[in-house]
């Protein structure tokens, strides 16, 4: 796999973002552009930009976060899951790369928000009841919380896709 400087910059930029804006976001309890930043970074430069940049900003956030760094088997359920996101990020552009507007396509954003909250946070539910014990009591408590990252995503995903978009169209001037 050939890498190119102006790609490794993007990564780390965008896993830059995640990280800050996981910073600006810390007191809207499940509340994170996260997300829709992993899934652009593998709309956008493909399969392993996105798997990366959502591990490496997500390893940033978990391990230098205000509230202390998570432990070893949740920091590796949140890396996977943030990095999942660009997975889905990479698949929406495989599937829907010829839309670009109209109800069906904000559907299907909303589908691919809801695909990585609940690629994200299922895991990371699990292994936290898990570690800490009781498992179904902890576990059933921290499901609703997954329902306000849901609605949050949904409207994220949607509202600033467009930005991806021209992200695209630049990347797509640039080349040629």
């Amino acid at each position: 796999m050939n890498i190119r400087p102006r790609l490794i910059t993007r990564i780390a930029l965008f896993s830059a973002l995640i990280y800050v804006l996981s910073w600006a976001t810390a007191f809207l309890p499940n509340v994170n552009l996260a997300f829709f930043i992993a899934f652009s970074a593998g709309f956008l430069w493909g399969l392993w930009p996105g798997l990366a940049v959502g591990a490496i900003g997500m390893w940033l956030w978990t391990s230098f976060n205000p509230y202390g760094p998570a432990s070893l088997p949740v920091m590796l359920a949140q890396v996977s899951g943030m990095a999942t996101c660009g997975l889905i990020g990479y698949g929406f552009n495989r599937m829907h790369r010829e839309s670009t507007g109209g109800l069906s396509h904000r559907l299907w954003l909303v589908l691919a928000a809801i695909a990585c909250t609940i690629s994200f946070y299922l895991p990371v539910t699990v292994v936290d009841a898990w570690v800490y014990q009781p498992f179904w009591p902890r576990l059933i408590t921290g499901l609703p919380w997954i329902g306000i990252s849901l609605v949050a995503n949904a409207i994220v995903f949607v509202v600033l896709f467009g930005v991806t978009l021209h992200l695209q169209r630049r990347e797509l001037g640039a080349r040629t």
